[in-house]
């Protein structure tokens, strides 16, 4: 039956030569590239096929008009799209949505498999034998559930975390489909899911469902799709597993999966109900199904039929996503958007090969730790969470210039030597989200944001394995600070002792180990981990980590308390009421100078050398700025210990000294100082000087940017950190100077 011989708003397929006439045009199509059975399950869903199609070639060939092929880019790649319109009830919802990530176990968690909460299995490229039996990658996406139930189970739970997502939505979207149709047209990805067990089978031994399934799954549009469905009484799972024969309207217990077969009959229905209710009615938020559904019998759609990367195919598609839901305060949560930040991120450093396929996979969380090339079978579990933890922590705050160029335009963020804590603790946040997919539940993101603005230089670890730090962190004040900086947060979240917005006072009560209700103190994550360092506590602060780590390896069993020496007190639970008893928020705050305290008296170890009067070559003409200028070697990361915001902190002292002989009377220190005020005035002059005659000479030269960003960075840098140097010197002065 063609669809020119339908009566109603539904659709029919066309006949089967002419699907055919239609998946080989695709294939011929220049940048298509994808398997045939893709095309073969999406093919009945088309309407008007033959409108997409050109007139036959020299060589009788057809392909898709140009008119219906998009080629979009993406910061991971590119892809091939074909722009069709489609039965209304046609695509999958997609369990691998980002927006729903955070209810799957990861597989990048060592311990996936051990319990029983939900685990989304991998994505990978679709790879198939080609004519000449030589194995070749598609693009298609393929996946392996264990047996066809888990596969209706992945997609029912799917749909349900996505209808309690939906509820931020300021309006009804399925009411707003039956009203105004679908404006936008959706996404759709092929996706292969594969059954590992062998299927069942009847009587006569024949196979009763298929050992492999077809979808079109939902890359853009998820919650359209998913409320297109409901319009029409139907869902994803059935719409990719098959139909049950009772809403065909047929009779018996079978399941038709083929969309050849149950489609026709489907909008033969319909378009019964449709003729049968008439129109009379004229709102169809309360009329029959078919009515309602008369606005979405037929939408446009984007298929991805190719793309030049296939192995990239699934990084591509949601990195072209990303941007539509991550941005805009839509529905996206904030541990989803922080994670699809990160995947963000990582898919430019692939596109841009700074960074191989495989780390990206483990560090997106798609493919287990150990497949990373650094990790080794000896590994325990938490060395193999702190192996990719760390791991994305240096790419989240890299140090290598073309790294924090991508970065920078991943996030959208402002020049390095400019980066506001904001866009620090989104950084911050992203580092944890993704941190989090190795651990049996997610926590707050906000629990990472730990880092001051001095972390916008990249940050640069030990390279020491976890059991080295744990070690010798008694001892070594670097190991112990690498620890309570970049591991203590994460790992007292995942075990609930810590947690980050923990809401109102009245929130705060806790049960104590009698039974009495005792009222906890609120207290920030820094301040958790300044108490860690507190002096007096080092040996319990080590105790205490090595007693998180130890619990990881146990099966994430909840870890012991330890005693003041750091011995664990096996069998006594560590609680946060505990943490805060043993750790205090006091001691978690740095200590403030005392008002009007003495300065250290002034030593030659602490004077500072003559500044001797600046000599400024004199001005030459400014050479043309290279193409691509030769930038400095990068500012040093900060160190470990520096990383905790500390707005008190003291700037770093000045380490010239002065010569041993000369005297340091107050006069001769008075004398010093008015110098170097000359000094710095005369200096500050001089440099505007500089940039005026600089700007003139670029201009005499046809330079617009003599400067290259690099460099413009390091001295902007250095000029706000004399700035906030010099700010505090008036004041210093004028408490050493006589009264009016």
């Amino acid at each position: 039956m063609s669809q020119s011989n339908f009566n109603g708003p539904f659709p029919v397929p066309v006949s089967r030569e002419k699907q055919e006439a239609w998946i080989k045009a695709v294939l011929a199509t220049e940048g298509a590239n994808l398997p045939r059975g893709a095309l073969e399950n999406i093919a009945p869903f088309i309407v008007d096929p033959d409108d997409t199609l050109s007139e036959p070639n020299a060589h009788g060939v057809r392909t898709l008009k140009a008119s219906t092929v998009r080629h979009i880019h993406t910061d991971a790649g590119d892809m091939v799209v074909a722009v069709v319109r489609m039965h209304g009830v046609g695509g999958v919802q997609w369990s691998h949505n980002e927006r729903i990530s955070s209810i799957w176990r990861s597989v990048a968690d060592p311990t996936v498999g051990r319990e029983t909460e939900k685990t989304l299995t991998s994505v990978r490229p679709w790879v198939g034998v080609d004519d000449a039996g030589h194995e070749t990658c598609l693009s298609a996406l393929e996946s392996v559930v264990a047996n066809r139930r888990t596969l209706i189970m992945n997609a029912e739970d799917a749909a349900d975390e996505l209808k309690r997502r939906d509820r931020v939505r300021p309006y009804d979207l399925e009411e707003d489909l039956v009203l105004n149709g679908q404006q936008d047209p959706g996404m759709y990805v092929p996706q292969q899911v594969r059954i590992e067990e062998n299927p069942e089978r009847d009587s006569d031994g024949n196979p009763i469902y298929p050992d492999a399934y077809w979808g079109w799954m939902a890359v853009r549009g998820n919650n359209r799709t998913q409320k297109r469905q409901s319009i029409f009484r139907l869902t994803s799972s059935e719409v990719l597993a098959g139909v049950p024969a009772e809403k065909l309207e047929r009779e018996g217990e079978q399941i038709v999966c083929d969309p050849r077969d149950w489609l026709p009959a489907f909008s033969a229905i319909l378009n019964r109900e449709f003729a049968e209710t008439g129109d009379g009615e004229l709102d169809p938020t309360s009329s029959s199904r078919a009515r309602r559904a008369a606005a979405i019998a037929v939408v446009d759609a984007h298929l991805v039929i190719g793309t030049p990367t296939p192995q990239r195919l699934y990084r591509i598609v949601q990195m072209n996503n990303r941007r539509d839901h991550v941005h805009p305060p839509l529905e996206f949560d904030a541990l989803d958007r922080s994670r699809a930040l990160g995947r963000s991120v990582l898919g430019m450093y692939v596109e841009q090969q700074v960074m191989d396929e495989k780390t990206a996979e483990v560090l997106s969380g798609l493919t287990p730790i150990r497949e990373l090339p650094d990790s080794s079978v000896d590994m325990t579990v938490s060395e193999l969470r702190d192996l990719r933890s760390m791991r994305l922590l240096q790419e989240l705050f890299p140090v290598d210039p073309r790294k924090r160029h991508l970065l920078r335009r991943a996030l959208s963020e402002n020049p390095p030597s400019q980066l506001k804590s904001g866009e620090i603790n989104q950084r911050a946040r992203t580092w944890s989200a993704l941190t989090s997919e190795s651990y049996p539940a997610p926590w707050n993101p906000r629990v990472g944001q730990v880092f001051s603005t001095r972390s916008r230089e990249g940050i640069i670890l030990s390279g020491r394995r976890l059991p080295e730090l744990l070690s010798a962190a008694d001892t070594d004040d670097d190991a112990f600070d690498e620890l309570v900086s970049y591991r203590a947060a994460h790992w007292l979240a995942s075990f609930g002792i810590i947690e980050a917005d923990r809401g109102s006072l009245d929130g705060q009560e806790a049960i104590g180990d009698g039974g009495e209700r005792i009222r906890r103190s609120r207290r920030t994550v820094t301040n958790c981990l300044q108490a860690l360092r507190y002096e007096k506590s080092r040996l319990m602060a080590v105790g205490v980590l090595k007693s998180l780590a130890s619990a990881m390896d146990d099966g994430d069993r909840q870890p012991w308390r330890v005693s003041g020496s750091g011995k664990e007190m096996t069998g006594r639970k560590m609680t946060p009421l505990w943490f805060d008893s043993e750790f205090p928020k006091d001691t978690g705050t740095r200590p403030r100078k005392a008002e009007g305290a003495a300065p250290p008296p002034l030593t030659a170890l602490t004077a500072s050398a003559p500044l001797p009067s600046p000599i400024l070559p004199a001005l030459a003409p400014v050479a043309s700025a290279p193409t691509q200028p030769l930038a400095p070697p990068p500012a040093p990361a900060i160190p470990a210990q520096s990383e905790a915001p500390d707005a008190d902190a003291p700037d770093t002292a000045d380490t010239s000294t002065a010569s041993p002989d000369e005297p340091f009377t107050v006069e001769a220190l008075v004398t010093r100082i008015e110098e170097r005020v000359r000094g710095l005035h005369t200096a500050s002059s001089e440099i505007g000087e500089l940039l005026g005659h600089l700007a003139e000479q670029g201009r005499a030269e046809s330079v617009t940017h003599p400067i290259s960003r690099q460099r413009a960075d390091t001295n902007v840098r250095l000029l706000n950190q004399t700035l906030s140097k010099l700010r505090k010197l008036p004041e210093l002065m004028e408490e050493m100077t006589e009264p009016i």
